[in-house]
């Protein structure tokens, strides 16, 4: 994709969607929570690691532990972080 995008001299698209990519903060937000409500296990385990970078350990736990559920190995690794930490 990126190759692609770069020998076409085309707009960065989201591999995922193939929207383009998202211009704010804002945008990126919505982007991923729509992702997570279709049980996207990358951008949960995103969702959750900027809830851990924020403090709130809670949030990030369940989106871990859903992500983890649906397979995802960094969700299992952050998980394991937050066990260490004793916050999981």
């Amino acid at each position: 994709n990126q190759k692609r995008e770069w020998e076409g001299k085309l707009q960065p698209a989201c591999p995922f969607c193939r929207h383009p990519s998202p211009k704010t903060q804002e945008e990126a937000k919505i982007k991923f929570m729509k992702r997570v409500e279709k049980n996207d296990p990358v951008a949960m385990t995103h969702i959750g690691r900027k809830h851990y970078n924020n403090g709130d350990y809670e949030s990030a736990f369940e989106y871990l532990t859903k992500a983890a559920e649906l397979g995802d190995a960094i969700a299992h690794y952050n998980l394991s972080i937050l066990y260490r930490e004793g916050e999981g």
